[in-house]
C-alpha cells in the first residue's frame, strides 16, 4: 500500500478524486480531530465551505480499538446490540461509557464552533471526510447526522478505507470514495497509510476551521514538511514465526525504544505512533512491531498470553543486537495496556539488558511473579480517572524492587484521549528514556 506523507498530502490527493463535486453545492465536513486536516485540503481544492461534524466512538476501555457504536450531533446514536451483548459490558458500564462520550461530544462542539452557527446542509451535498474509514459505527453515525440536517446527497470520503466498512456504508451513503486499502480493517490499522501519523490537537482543528473561514493557508507545524529519520518496515524472526515491525532511526541516536502494544492494537496504533514520533524528535530510535501474527490474533487467548508476548520481545531485542546500526544502542521498552505486562516480564529476563521501561495505561500486574525481578528503572503512567488500573499500578509499584515511579496524568481516562493528556504521556516517556538511556539526560 502506498504511504501518504501526512494528512495534508492525503487530503490533496483525495481532493483530486473528488474533482467532480467542484461545481456542486457542497459542504465539506471534517470528522474531528484527525479528519479535519484532510478535509481542509479537500475544501480548499474544491473551493467549498468547511465545517466539522462531531462523532464519538463507543468502546470499552479493555478493547479501545473495537467500537460497538457511536454517537453524533443532533442526538444521533448507533449501537450494534449484538456486539454490545458479546462484550458483556452490562447496562451500567455501557451507560457510563456513553455518558463520558456525550460530555466529550458537547465539549468538542462548543470548542470548535465557538458560538458560530453551523453551515446549513439543507438541500446540499454533504461531503464527509475522515483520515480513514475503519469504523462502521462512526461512519454510519456521521451519515445519519448529515441526513438529519437535510443534506440531499451524502458522500463519504477518506484517503484510507477498509473494504469491510466501504461495503457496509454503501447502503447509508450515496457515494463512498477512498484511495488506499489497509491490509487489516481494525481501527488502529489506518496508520498503515501514513508515513507521519501524529495526533491532531484541538488547537489545530480550531486553527484550520478559522483559516478555512478566512480563506488563508494555516501554519501547521505538525504537518509541515521536515527532514525525516531513516524509516523502514522490517521482518523479524521470533521463535517459530516472523513478525512485522517498523524501525525508525534518527541521526546519531541516543538509544532505542521497543514498543509493546495492548490487546486489539498493532504497530499502527495512532497513540503509540504519536509517542514514537516524539521520541524520534528527541534523538531516540524506535521499533514498533506486531507481537502476534495475523493468524495468531484470531485466537483471543494469545492476546493475554503474557509469557508468549514477552518471549517475542526478548527475541526482537536479540535481533536488534545483530544489526550494526542498533547493536550498540541502549534499549528501553514502552508498554501499553496488556503490552506493559509483557514489557516488564521481558525486562526481568536475564537474556536481555534493558535500560528503562515506561508503561502507558498499562497492566503491569499481568507480569505476575516477574515483577519481583524487575530492576530496570520503570515509569508507570496512569490516567487520574482510570481508577481500577491506577490501583493495579500502585500494587505493581510496591512489588518492583528497582527504581519505579508512578505518575498520574490528571483528568485522563484509559486511552488518554482528553486534550493534552497524550502529549503529557509522550513528554514523560521522552524524559524518562533520555535520562536512563542516553548520554545527555533531559532536564526534569
Amino acid at each position: 500500500m502506498q504511504l501518504f506523507h501526512d494528512r495534508a498530502e492525503a487530503g490533496r490527493r483525495l481532493a483530486e478524486r473528488l474533482e467532480r463535486f467542484r461545481d456542486s453545492d457542497v459542504v465539506v465536513l471534517g470528522l474531528p480531530r484527525g479528519g479535519v486536516p484532510v478535509a481542509f485540503e479537500v475544501a480548499r481544492s474544491l473551493r467549498a465551505p468547511l465545517d466539522v461534524l462531531v462523532v464519538r466512538r463507543l468502546a470499552p476501555s479493555f478493547e479501545p480499538e473495537v467500537a460497538y457504536g457511536a454517537i453524533a450531533e443532533d442526538d444521533v446514536r448507533i449501537v450494534n446490540d449484538a456486539e454490545l451483548e458479546q462484550m458483556a459490558l452490562g447496562e451500567a458500564t455501557a451507560a457510563e461509557i456513553e455518558a463520558v462520550q456525550r460530555a466529550e461530544l458537547a465539549r468538542e462542539v462548543a470548542l470548535y464552533r465557538r458560538g458560530r452557527e453551523r453551515i446549513p446542509l439543507a438541500g446540499r451535498v454533504a461531503l464527509i471526510v475522515d483520515y480513514g474509514l475503519t469504523s462502521e459505527a462512526s461512519a454510519r453515525a456521521a451519515c445519519e447526522a448529515a441526513r438529519a440536517q437535510g443534506a440531499t446527497r451524502i458522500v463519504l470520503a477518506a484517503p484510507v478505507g477498509s473494504r469491510h466498512v466501504v461495503d457496509a456504508m454503501n447502503y447509508c451513503a450515496d457515494d463512498v470514495v477512498y484511495l488506499e486499502t489497509p491490509k487489516f480493517y481494525f481501527y488502529a490499522a489506518v496508520g498503515q497509510g501514513y508515513h507521519r501519523f501524529r495526533q491532531t490537537s484541538d488547537d489545530e482543528v480550531v486553527a484550520l476551521l478559522d483559516a478555512a473561514r478566512d480563506g488563508i493557508a494555516p501554519a501547521s507545524a505538525a504537518d509541515a514538511p521536515a527532514a525525516d529519520p531513516r524509516d523502514e518496515e522490517v521482518r523479524v524472526t521470533a521463535g517459530a514465526v516472523e513478525v512485522a515491525g517498523r524501525l525508525t532511526i534518527p541521526e546519531n541516536p541516543e538509544g532505542i525504544v521497543v514498543f509493546a502494544h495492548g490487546s486489539g492494537s498493532s504497530r499502527h496504533s495512532p497513540r503509540n505512533r504519536y509517542v514514537a514520533d516524539v521520541l524520534n524528535e528527541a534523538g531516540l530510535a524506535t521499533l514498533l512491531f506486531d507481537l502476534l501474527t495475523p493468524a495468531e490474533e484470531g485466537n483471543r487467548a494469545n492476546v493475554f498470553d503474557i509469557e508468549l508476548l514477552a518471549r517475542r520481545l526478548v527475541d526482537v531485542t536479540a535481533w536488534l543486537s545483530t544489526r550494526p546500526d542498533t547493536a550498540s544502542l541502549p534499549i528501553g521498552y514502552f508498554g501499553a495496556s496488556t503490552g506493559a505486562g509483557a514489557a516488564l516480564t521481558a525486562a526481568a529476563d536475564t537474556r536481555v539488558e534493558v535500560g528503562a521501561v515506561v508503561s502507558r495505561g498499562g497492566r503491569p500486574d499481568l507480569a505476575g511473579r516477574h515483577l519481583y525481578d524487575v530492576y530496570a528503572p520503570t515509569l508507570l503512567i496512569v490516567g487520574g480517572r482510570d481508577e481500577v488500573v491506577l490501583e493495579l499500578n500502585r500494587r505493581a509499584q510496591a512489588a518492583i524492587p528497582g527504581q519505579c515511579n508512578l505518575t498520574i496524568v490528571p483528568g485522563a481516562t484509559h486511552l488518554f484521549e482528553e486534550p493534552g493528556t497524550l502529549e503529557a504521556v509522550a513528554a514523560l516517556a521522552r524524559d524518562w528514556f533520555l535520562n536512563h538511556l542516553s548520554r545527555t539526560p533531559a532536564d526534569v
